[in-house]
């Protein structure tokens, strides 16, 4: 047994700089499982400084001093969050509050529904089966209620939290962006002088993941739009609502695209019946969808993302399980940068030519 640990060490940990990598990416896993909470401004501050950096460096390409281009890009990111937080939140929250008022007739319309199947169609349906049904629906929707209760009851904390998001982070980003070169100079005073697994790696990663970034927020935002003109354009209830629920159904690919479907559904049922106008939105956003993974995912991800669909959909559950929502967001970046690591990784012939 301690030959093989001691032939898989000489093989894969022979070189100094891949043991410490080995334990950077072990502290990192502990830290975001530990004290993800609380490092969490700081994510979202990252986050944003990757997406406002291809603006700074965009402008800089034009001559524009590199001082200014940070100034000009921050008060844009500043009065961007002033919209959405004054004005598309409230509004958001007051069109959420209008259907959760309006859930309950849903539920006795769709209750009406389901009782009429035993009559309709009694050789497929039974009153025992549809009374079944009817008792487990009841029950998710008081699960529901409660879990709507848990977040109303702890809503005084959350709002202190978003308060200090709401201070925080944008600090942190204006000095990120301000100071990106100073802060990766003194990050990488901590690392070995000679670090070509770490070097390899952070080339691959650096532009793909802030590609990536900034391409899911395009993505979001172009998704959204298209998903609010459609919704209005078919007079559909709750359209901007609807629509926010579409564009961040992006975040986890092939998922989000057939979860969301389901109150855009609802809604259109309860709207209009079983009737051509629920066709016709159904067949749109079904168009709308596949123009997303057809035409804008390959556009805007061509050269970021080169998985195969499965270890993107096992990315997501594996990292959403770990770190939730950032799981999620991230599950692709990550999965990606596993493949940099495996690719980067040197494999020493010494204890194959010692046996």
């Amino acid at each position: 047994m301690i030959k093989v640990f001691s032939g898989l060490y000489e093989r894969y940990f022979s070189e100094e700089e891949a043991l410490i990598f080995t334990l950077l990416l072990v502290a990192g896993t502990v830290i975001m499982l530990t004290m993800g909470g609380v490092i969490a401004p700081l994510l979202w501050a990252m986050v944003l400084t990757f997406m406002l950096q291809g603006l700074v460096n965009s402008l800089v390409k034009i001559n524009v001093p590199r001082r200014i281009s940070v100034y000009l890009v921050y008060v844009l990111f500043l009065g961007v969050t002033l919209i959405i937080f004054l004005f598309f939140l409230p509004f958001s929250w007051s069109r959420l509050s209008l259907f959760i008022e309006e859930l309950p007739t849903m539920v006795n319309q769709l209750r009406s529904l389901f009782l009429l199947l035993p009559e309709n169609y009694p050789e497929l349906f039974s009153q025992t089966q549809v009374e079944q049904w009817l008792d487990n629906m009841q029950g998710e929707i008081g699960q529901l209620g409660q879990i709507l209760l848990s977040y109303s009851v702890a809503s005084i904390t959350r709002l202190v939290t978003i308060v200090v998001y709401t201070i925080l982070v944008p600090i942190m980003v204006f000095f990120m962006l301000k100071d990106s070169e100073k802060l990766l100079n003194f990050l990488e005073s901590w690392l070995p002088e000679k670090r070509p697994i770490m070097a390899q790696v952070w080339h691959e990663m650096n532009d793909q993941l802030a590609n990536y970034i900034r391409g899911k927020a395009l993505e979001i935002f172009i998704v959204g739009t298209s998903s609010f003109v459609l919704f209005s354009l078919f007079d559909l209830n709750y359209p901007l609502l609807l629509a926010v629920l579409v564009g961040l159904s992006v975040i986890v690919p092939y998922v989000g695209a057939t979860v969301v479907t389901v109150p855009i559904l609802l809604v259109a049922f309860f709207q209009w019946g079983f009737s051509g106008e629920l066709v016709q939105i159904l067949v749109a956003y079904t168009v709308l969808q596949l123009i997303d993974g057809n035409i804008l995912v390959p556009l805007i991800f061509s050269e970021t993302v080169n998985l195969h669909p499965i270890a993107i959909i096992t990315a997501v559950l594996v990292f959403g399980g770990l770190w939730g929502f950032w799981g999620v967001f991230f599950a692709i970046p990550l999965a990606t940068f596993l493949k940099a690591v495996i690719r980067a990784w040197p494999i020493s012939n010494a204890a194959d030519n010692a046996v």
